[in-house]
């Protein structure tokens, strides 16, 4: 397929129900956090636009950091393999860790994260995620925060792409296959 063409979807959420959704995780994490001040940590770049939202429905003091991580080596398909680059910055011993993910799926990502961030001996870390694929689940995985479960489809937009694509639409749309 070129990549010029526009797959087609179908609208899954709307920005609207994104954007309640995000306020009640907000809200939840403003309160479970209060006296904590936790440090977001971003998996780019599915992450970009769902936590800056976020971080602007937490109403109690965090940190941002980021770092790159993807077991979507090429199409729709996670692969067992992850690959990483970067990382915090600030030192997370003894702070509360929130990972901020677009979506989880398979849970390889989440997993090699937690094995990392754990080494720096952090009090504690929780998974957020706008976007949960339970479906796809290959490994077990706790995830604190979630918006919305969204079966085994291939979704794009809100930040989630198709070869680095559509991350800027507003809202969820899912992929239909052309078959």
């Amino acid at each position: 397929m070129n990549s010029s063409e526009l797959h087609k979807f179908e609208l899954l959420l709307p920005q609207n129900q994104i954007a309640k959704a995000i306020s009640e995780l907000g809200r939840r994490i403003s309160e479970d956090y209060r006296d904590k001040e936790p440090i977001l940590i971003g998996v780019l770049k599915g992450c970009v636009i769902f936590m800056a939202d976020l971080a602007r429905e937490i109403s109690i003091p965090i940190e941002m950091e980021f770092i790159s991580a993807s077991s979507y080596i090429n199409g729709h398909t996670p692969e067992n393999k992850v690959d990483m680059y970067g990382g915090p910055d600030t030192p997370l011993a003894g702070r509360h860790i929130l990972i901020v993910e677009g979506v989880v799926d398979s849970g390889h990502t989440v997993q090699t994260l937690i094995g990392k961030l754990g080494k720096m001996e952090p009090a504690s870390i929780e998974i957020v995620t706008l976007l949960d694929k339970s479906k796809c689940r290959q490994v077990e995985i706790d995830i604190k925060y979630r918006g919305f479960d969204v079966g085994d489809d291939f979704v794009i937009g809100y930040g989630l792409d198709e070869d680095q694509k559509y991350r800027n639409l507003p809202f969820i749309g899912k992929v239909l296959n052309d078959k």
